[in-house]
């Protein structure tokens, strides 16, 4: 038995949820399908798909073997290609995870002139605020907000997260600005929604760092609801640089207490670039990171009033 061709038979039938669909994308006949998925069940003891007449489910022990065998054939890929790619420009599949906000905002616009410099690479991206598991969602690539501690995976950090206090003119004009951290207490505040229900501000100057508890009409877990409630002259809020940062530039949002700066919290940490370890030395997976790298630049281009980087400013390989 073909043990590699048999878990690639069982993972497609998965795929495409069914042996005949399956076959068509194979250019095989289903009866050598079912074969290859009899002869792996008949391996391992366990009966790993349900079959009806119209289509096929996971048994539990075949819910568990699939991401097993999605692995297996990822690490056999990604060696392949390790060696392959040597002398040559990345190819094949690349698969990101990104926040939803970050992602739309200072990903996405570098992705159309990173696959022309790549053509030879497609891309599948995820756009979610959960935290996946790269290893079972075989993701090449995540970024993330937040802290790496304990985590297996490798990170390359992109930029700090930073915050700033800020509020729209109009309330501005409306509101004295607060002049030291204690002044937030008087004020209604803009609140991020933690999963902890935890709403301090932590703010700090040379040696000097204080903790203010902030109260206000709005709660929420979206830093975008709670942003365009501050363009809206709503209330002060405390929010990532990396989504402000245009809005300052313009003048749409003032910063205040500037020679305050909020400190990142444990949760809050930095921006990252991260990969499971079977993801190294991938040639895709480096050139991503250093296009990603470049455009961001050093420090982040939102906190330097500067534009995003153009097509030019996309590494070549």
């Amino acid at each position: 038995m073909d043990r590699f061709a048999t878990l690639s038979a069982f993972v497609t039938v998965v795929d495409h949820g069914g042996f005949a669909p399956a076959a068509r994308r194979l250019g095989v006949a289903p009866s050598s399908l079912t074969r290859q998925v009899n002869a792996l069940e008949k391996h391992l003891g366990a009966l790993l798909l349900n079959r009806s007449t119209r289509n096929v489910t996971l048994t539990d022990a075949g819910a568990l073997y699939l991401n097993e065998a999605r692995r297996i054939l990822d690490d056999l890929d990604n060696a392949d290609r390790t060696v392959s790619e040597r002398g040559g420009p990345p190819s094949g599949l690349l698969r990101l995870t990104l926040p939803v906000a970050f992602g739309r905002l200072h990903v996405a616009p570098m992705l159309p002139a990173f696959l022309r410099r790549y053509p030879e690479l497609r891309l599948e991206v995820l756009a979610t605020d959960a935290v996946s598991n790269l290893v079972e969602d075989r993701i090449d690539v995540a970024v993330r907000l937040g802290a790496m501690n304990a985590s297996s995976l490798i990170a390359r950090k992109l930029a700090p997260h930073r915050r700033a206090v800020c509020a729209s003119p109009a309330y501005l004009a409306e509101h004295d600005a607060p002049r030291t951290p204690s002044d937030l207490m008087s004020h209604s505040c803009l609140v991020y929604e933690y999963f902890n229900g935890d709403s301090t501000w932590t703010l700090a100057r040379g040696g000097e760092r204080e903790k203010v508890t902030v109260k206000g009409p709005l709660r929420s877990s979206g830093s975008e609801v709670l942003r365009e409630a501050a363009l809206g002259g709503v209330r002060l809020a405390l929010l990532p640089t990396w989504l402000i940062g245009g809005d300052i530039t313009t003048g749409a949002l003032v910063p205040v207490l500037d020679d305050w700066t909020a400190s990142p919290s444990a949760e809050e940490g930095a921006i990252w670039a991260c990969y499971p370890p079977n993801r190294r030395g991938l040639k895709k997976v480096a050139c991503f990171l250093d296009a990603l790298a470049r455009h961001i630049g050093a420090p982040a281009y939102w906190d330097r009033d500067a534009p995003a980087p153009g097509a030019e400013d996309i590494p070549s390989g």
